[in-house]
Order: structure tokens, then sequence, then C-alpha cells
């Protein structure tokens, strides 16, 4: 019995985590499509590399409600994009343009694998040129080491 009072108070307590979604009406199918495309595809300028559908950041929830009303008032995806790019800067959008500010994040991926296949073809050429060494016979190990234990109690 008490499990089962106990399960009913877990439940009760998960009541207002549920009440904090939001609800918007659209007009149609296509404005709530873009919607939620625009929400996963904008960045919240505040969380760390996170979207403003699934952040709760002040700044996030004023983006969703300023797409939300432009695209009630039939802005395009255009549009929208451009106006939180102006306001925000190039950061809030997952795919920034390619321009001379932005070029390093489009080129880093590609000079740093370009770089790693010149290191392995380095390391490689050098391996290939270094002669083979030759590894010392355990024989010659052991006298060696006797060598030197000898050398050690001779100094006491």
């Amino acid at each position: 019995m008490k499990i089962f009072i106990w399960l009913i108070v877990v439940l009760m307590l998960g009541l207002p985590v549920q009440a904090t979604e939001e609800v918007l009406s659209f007009e149609n199918e296509a404005q709530r499509r873009l919607y939620l495309q625009l929400t996963a595809e904008l960045r919240c300028p505040q969380c760390q590399n996170q979207n403003i559908a699934d952040s709760n950041a002040v700044v996030s929830v004023d983006m969703r409600q300023k797409t939300y009303d432009m695209i009630m008032q039939g802005s395009n995806r255009g549009e929208v994009l451009d106006y939180m790019i102006n306001r925000y800067g190039n950061f809030v959008h997952y795919q920034p343009p390619v321009n001379r500010y932005t070029l390093w994040l489009w080129l880093a991926p590609l000079l740093m694998l370009l770089g790693l296949v010149g290191l392995q073809l380095k390391r490689r050429q050098q391996q290939a040129n270094e002669p083979l060494s030759v590894q010392p016979q355990p024989e010659s190990l052991d006298a060696e080491l006797d060598k030197l234990i000898e050398q050690y109690r001779s100094k006491k």
C-alpha cells in the first residue's frame, strides 16, 4: 500500500513539468513545419551549442516568439534567418555563410585532415629511410648487465 501511495506522489510531482510546453496555433501545416525547422536550425546565443527549440534561456524564448510572430505575419524562411543573423550575428545559424569572416570555419577541417595525412606520409618516409637497427643478442645483454653490476660493486 505504501508503494502505491509513493507512486502516486511521484507521478503528481511530474505534472507541473508537462504544463510548461508552449502551445502555438498555426493557420496551416506549412507554417508549423517552417517554425519547427527554424527553431531547430537557430542556435541559442547564450547556451552551449543548443538550438532555440531545446533551450529555456530567456533569449531563446524571445527568439522563438519572434520566429512565431514573423511566420504568422507571412515572412518566409530567408527573411526570418536574415532578421536573426542581423540581430544576433552569424553564430545563431548552424550553417554560417561562406565569407571572409567564416572561411576558416569551412576550411579548418580540410586543413586539419591534410595536415594529418602529411604527418603520416612524413612518418612513413622517415621509417623507410632509417636503417634496420640490430637488436642486441640476449647473451650480450647479460654480459653488459654483469659488467654494470661489477662496476657498481667496485665503487663501494
